[in-house]
């Protein structure tokens, strides 16, 4: 009996709301498309652990709505690894895999093209709350991530309008403010801070004499949305553009929404109080949206690994699903557009 030919699929990086969808799509799509699906536990250590299983129609069923990865994630890198290459090669052979489907964001990604240029056969799919991959206009649990912390500001907004007093959300973002710009704008903060933008001295006057003059006209509540990796007076951070590889991002101090907080409370007077949202926002239940996108990106993918197109991911370009070469994807992250954020401004404070 002829052996039918086999695509690999795994996920890198951090989890993210949607992963399963385009799991399932992929998985369903190649196996109506006459391939054998092999799930590689944890990203690409479970190719060097050899822990995998063959995936079926039972297996992906039920889980487009299931937030994680039935796969499960490492950040685990082969080049980090003594003879790590050649033991993937190794166990590519053994699994008889023609290519391999990786969902992964900028940093999984960017490890994706260097194993593509030792001659792996990879095809990604951009994933990551932080929607920082280039060229696409969004990655997989991006929306999930935004709804998430509009709904938190918007409970946050109650609490602030009842004590009269200025709420700051911090939200995830370490080198671009995609969330804290989106959900800011559907939240109508009166105030947006990104990695992007650096806080300076002068700047930082504006805001609280805005906060000031809003108390003054009769508004006692304003909402704050601070990204995590907001530059304040005296920080050193390199610019996001400057950014490379997601290893290149130094660790930040944490609690900048409480250190803005405090200086904020410090030059008005205002009662000021902060919370901060971390890993709620990277878990649960995809919006539909990301289901949908998983699920276009899943059969995307298919359709490259059967035509070969190596070393090539899945993209959104306004309404249509294209492939596009990872050699472009990985020359840095995609910054926030400022034109999304301009429109924020206008109702800032």
């Amino acid at each position: 009996m002829e052996k039918k030919p086999r695509i690999g699929i795994m996920t890198g990086g951090g989890d993210c709301p949607g992963l399963n969808a385009a799991i399932r799509a992929c998985t369903k799509t190649a196996i109506k498309t006459g391939y054998e699906v092999i799930g590689i536990h944890n990203g690409w250590q479970g190719l060097l652990e050899h822990d995998d299983e063959v995936l079926n129609w039972v297996h992906t069923s039920g889980i487009i709505d299931k937030g994680g990865t039935i796969l499960g994630t490492s950040r685990v890198s082969p080049l980090c690894v003594e003879n790590g290459v050649q033991r993937v090669r190794d166990r590519i052979e053994v699994l008889r895999l023609e290519s391999i489907v990786v969902l992964g964001g900028e940093g999984s990604l960017s490890l994706s093209y260097k194993m593509y240029r030792q001659g792996i056969p990879i095809i990604g799919i951009p994933k990551t709350i932080d929607n920082d991959v280039r060229e696409t206009d969004f990655s997989i649990g991006f929306q999930t991530a935004v709804q998430i912390a509009t709904d938190a500001l918007d409970r946050l907004r109650s609490t602030a309008e009842s004590h009269h007093r200025v709420m700051l959300l911090e939200v995830m973002g370490r080198n671009t403010g995609w969330i804290a710009t989106y959900a800011g704008l559907a939240n109508g903060a009166v105030e947006i801070t990104i990695p992007e933008i650096p806080l300076t001295e002068e700047r930082l006057d504006v805001i609280c004499e805005k906060l000031k003059n809003r108390r003054s006209s009769g508004i006692k509540f304003s909402i704050v949305v601070v990204a995590e990796g907001t530059q304040l007076p005296g920080m050193t951070t390199p610019p996001p553009e400057n950014l490379t590889h997601v290893a290149e991002a130094i660790t930040l101090k944490p609690g900048v929404a409480q250190i803005l907080g405090n200086i904020i409370q410090e030059k008005t007077g205002l009662e000021t109080r902060v919370s901060t949202l971390g890993y709620i926002q990277r878990g649960g239940t995809p919006v539909a949206y990301d289901r949908v996108l998983a699920t276009a990106f899943g059969v995307k993918a298919t359709e490259l690994a059967k035509e070969k197109k190596y070393g090539e991911m899945t993209a959104l370009h306004g309404t249509r699903i294209v492939g596009v070469p990872l050699e472009k994807v990985v020359k840095g992250v995609k910054t926030v557009n400022l034109n999304a954020y301009n429109i924020a401004k206008r109702f800032f404070a």
